[in-house]
């Protein structure tokens, strides 16, 4: 972890406002299914915001409450300040993201950054500083929105002209900076126009703050380029989807907690039994971090979207990689998660991680022996063997599994985690019952 400065107060966001001319202030927020929610207010509502919150209906935002109980309270965080660089720079625009509160000004249990906020609260109980999160987000530019057409034949690292997106990219990452968010690596991915941006890793809360932001940002430079960017994670068939290839670690002291320079791994206990935890709840927190119908086209074998439950070092088939140990780097020793998919909601997908990470410390999981196979090459057979289990093939698998667990319960909360459910299975049902192209052309002429 590095040093920062301290984080911004109601005081320096009123003194911020007047110094940028800022006119108007964007409340931000997400709904369940980690959609960015805003409304906007003059900088003069600016102190009220800040002493008791603003009111809004929350009835028609998804996973909220109903219309009977509607009224909810967005309390602005002022550490979360930022001007909007894709707004003028004359009266103009701010935002900061918002804890959601009820009329009592209690959290409201229905809020996706509450829940990540209860979990590290979990962690802190459990002597743990600080969960550290630094999540690789891929995605596509197209020519418009219901146009999958590629705008170059790109692949992974190409420094040519076949790069489109390179100025794009360049102005994104400008734009992220003066966001307050440290871009590490920017390039292009493997797929035609799949492009990604690296965020260095940060605080969980802060870093699932700046995945919204990452996103509305990369949409906003997009469009100002007259195309469509997407987090969809798999728009392409035959191609690489977009993951979110997640990387976790542990803080004790202001020390990683995963380092162990005695182990052949150079893992600790705690960093062990944190992997055993990802391991054996991966399958029920699938629906979490890989949440659309569309997921799970990516989520197959033959492509880089790993789908076997197991560890390797080097072996990138596997779920769980453990990026290998540098003398002097011993702060960035860390697990990487490749399954989640970038269209998640970064607060429930890094809340229920650290879940499943503590479950796996607090229960003494033990790890099982790395895989350095190359897993996609392994006969079923032989995978049962080993007793590699796979992650659901389907939405509809996947929220069943969910809806059983009392890991992601304990993590959503009960409200939160029936309308979750609720949701996810009326999206399986719309879905299972359309009648596709490819079932038309298959068997329309034959049967």
């Amino acid at each position: 972890m590095t040093d920062a400065a301290p984080p911004l107060t109601p005081d320096d966001v009123l003194r911020l406002v007047q110094e940028r001319d800022i006119r108007f202030i964007r409340l931000w927020f997400t709904d369940i299914l980690g959609q960015l929610k805003a409304f906007s207010i003059n900088t003069s509502e600016l102190s009220d915001a800040f002493e008791g919150g603003m009111g809004f209906d929350g009835s028609s935002i998804t996973g909220f409450n109903a219309v009977e109980e509607s009224d909810m309270i967005a309390l602005p965080d002022a550490s979360t300040f930022a001007s909007l660089p894709w707004r003028p720079e004359e009266q103009g625009v701010a935002r900061m993201y918002c804890d959601i509160k009820t009329p009592e000004q209690t959290p409201y249990e229905g809020d996706p950054r509450h829940v990540l906020r209860r979990a590290l609260d979990r962690a802190k109980a459990m002597g743990f500083d600080d969960f550290m999160v630094g999540p690789e987000l891929e995605y596509f530019y197209f020519r418009d929105a219901r146009d999958p057409t590629p705008i170059d034949e790109g692949g992974y690292f190409d420094l040519t002209t076949l790069d489109a997106g390179s100025d794009l990219r360049r102005e994104t990452v400008l734009a992220l900076e003066q966001l307050g968010i440290h871009v590490e690596y920017t390039h292009h991915e493997v797929g035609p126009s799949q492009h990604e941006i690296d965020m260095r890793y940060a605080s969980a809360l802060k870093m699932a703050d700046d995945c919204m932001t990452y996103r509305i940002t990369v949409k906003e430079y997009a469009r100002k380029y007259g195309l469509h960017a997407t987090f969809m994670p798999k728009p392409l068939f035959g191609e690489n989807g977009s993951g979110m290839h997640t990387h976790l670690s542990l803080f004790k002291d202001g020390r990683n907690a995963f380092y162990d320079p005695n182990d052949q791994y150079y893992l600790s206990d705690v960093a062990k039994a944190f992997i055993a935890g990802q391991l054996r709840h991966a399958r029920e927190m699938s629906a979490i971090f890989a949440q659309w119908v569309n997921s799970y086209k990516r989520l197959v074998p033959g492509y880089e979207a790993p789908v076997y439950v197991a560890w390797s070092r080097r072996n990138r088939s596997a779920l769980v990689r453990v990026p290998m140990y540098h003398p002097g780097k011993e702060q960035t020793t860390r697990m990487e998660l490749r399954c989640p998919d970038p269209a998640c909601n970064p607060y429930l997908t890094f809340a229920v991680l650290l879940q499943a990470g503590l479950e796996g410390i607090e229960h003494g999981y033990e790890l099982p022996e790395p895989m350095e196979k190359n897993l996609y090459h392994l006969a079923p057979d032989e995978r049962r063997r080993l007793g590699i289990e796979q992650l659901p093939s389907t939405l509809g698998e996947a929220i069943e599994l969910t809806a059983d667990s009392e890991l992601v319960l304990r993590t959503l909360g009960e409200h939160m985690f029936n309308r979750f459910v609720e949701i996810k299975r009326q999206e399986w049902d719309d879905y299972r019952v359309q009648v596709t192209q490819w079932e038309l052309d298959r068997y329309l002429p034959v049967l």
